[in-house]
C-alpha cells in the first residue's frame, strides 16, 4: 500500500524530519511517496498556498496512492481551501488522516464531498503503539470498531489512576449521531464561510493546544451564540493541551468553563476523550455514526468507517 505524504499547513522544523517520516511509514508496512511542496519553506508554511493544495489534489488523483497522510498541522489549511479540487476528491475517494490544523480540510471535505476522513496521528512525529492500534482498528478493519478513546500506554499500579486519564461527566445522558469537530480554533474559524460545518444532530468532538482558558471560553461562546452548540446531539471534549493562563490575573478552571457553557443545552456532554495533542490518541472518523454515553464517558462507533 502506497501512502502519499503531504504537508498542507506548516513544514517540519527539522530538515531530516522528512526522511524519518518516510522511515515511519515503512516501519508501519507502507510505501511512502513524499509530495514536493512538503519540503518547501515559505515562512511558517510548507510552500505557497497553491503548491500545498496542488500536492493534496495530486495525491488524491494519483492512482498509485492508496491513502493520503499528513505530516503535521501548524497553520495554513484555511489558505488552501479555495485551491482544493473537491470534485476531484469526490471522484477519487481515499483514506485521509491528520489532525490539528488539518481540521479545516476534514470539515471542508465533509461539507462538500461527504467522504469519511480520519482525525488521527501524523507521520511528522513518532506514532505510539496505542495510537497505531487505534488506526488499525478504525481505519483498517471493515467492521464497527466499538469503543474508541481510551488508548493510553500508561499502566498505573493497582489502586492508582493516571492524572490525565480522568473522564468527567458534565451533563449525563446518551446520544447518537454522526461524528464531527476536531480542533476548536478551526471549527470556529470556519463559521460564516462556505465550509461552515453542519452540527445539527451530530456528536461534536473538540480539542485544542496552547489556548488559554479565556480563549477557549470565547470560542465556545461564539459556537453557542451562533446556535451551533445547541444543535448538537451531544458533545465530547477531548484534551486541551497546554491550556495556559494567557496572562490574565484570575483564572477559571477549564472544567468550570466547559460546564458553564454547556450545562443548559439539554444534551449529553463529557470531557476527557483521548483525542488531540497527546502522545497516545484515538482515531476519530468524520461522518460515522457513534454513540456517546456521557455517564460513562465513552464513545462507541456504531458503523464501520471503511468498507
Amino acid at each position: 500500500m502506497t501512502i502519499g505524504l503531504v504537508a498542507p499547513a506548516s513544514h517540519l522544523f527539522d530538515p531530516d524530519g522528512y526522511r524519518r517520516a518516510e522511515a515511519r511509514a515503512r516501519s508501519l508496512g507502507f510505501k511512502p511517496k513524499l509530495f514536493p511542496a512538503a519540503t518547501s519553506v515559505h515562512g511558517y508554511l510548507a510552500g505557497e498556498d497553491m503548491a500545498r493544495a496542488a500536492d493534496l489534489n495530486a495525491a488524491f488523483a494519483d492512482d498509485k496512492v492508496d491513502a493520503v497522510w499528513c505530516l503535521r498541522g501548524g497553520y495554513g489549511c484555511l489558505r488552501t481551501l479555495p485551491h482544493v479540487d473537491f470534485d476531484l476528491i469526490k471522484r477519487n475517494p481515499k483514506v485521509f488522516i491528520g489532525y490539528s490544523d488539518i481540521t479545516a480540510l476534514h470539515l471542508a471535505i465533509q461539507k462538500l464531498v461527504g467522504l469519511v476522513t480520519f482525525h488521527g496521528p501524523m507521520l511528522g512525529s513518532d506514532v505510539s503503539e496505542p495510537s497505531w492500534d487505534a488506526v488499525r482498528r478504525v481505519v483498517m478493519t471493515a467492521k464497527p470498531a466499538g469503543p474508541i478513546g481510551p488508548v493510553s500506554s500508561e499502566s498505573p499500579s493497582a489502586g492508582q489512576v493516571a492524572a490525565d486519564e480522568r473522564v468527567v461527566t458534565l451533563t449525563g445522558g446518551v446520544a447518537r449521531g454522526r461524528l464531527t469537530g476536531g480542533n476548536l480554533s478551526l471549527v470556529t474559524r470556519l463559521l460564516g464561510t462556505p465550509f461552515e460545518p453542519d452540527l445539527k444532530g451530530r456528536i461534536l468532538f473538540l480539542e485544542d493546544v496552547g489556548e488559554a482558558g479565556y480563549r477557549i471560553d470565547g470560542m465556545l461562546s461564539q459556537l453557542r451564540l451562533s446556535g451551533k452548540l445547541g444543535a448538537c446531539a451531544g458533545i465530547v471534549f477531548g484534551r486541551f493541551t497546554d491550556a495556559g493562563g494567557g496572562g490574565q490575573p484570575v483564572k477559571l478552571p477549564l472544567e468550570t468553563i466547559l460546564r458553564e457553557l454547556t450545562m443548559d443545552l439539554g444534551i449529553p456532554v463529557s470531557w476527557g476523550f483521548r483525542c488531540g495533542h497527546v502522545d497516545d490518541q484515538t482515531t476519530v472518523p468524520y461522518g460515522v455514526n457513534a454513540e456517546l454515553n456521557a455517564d460513562s464517558g465513552t464513545v462507541r462507533l456504531v458503523d464501520s468507517a471503511v468498507r
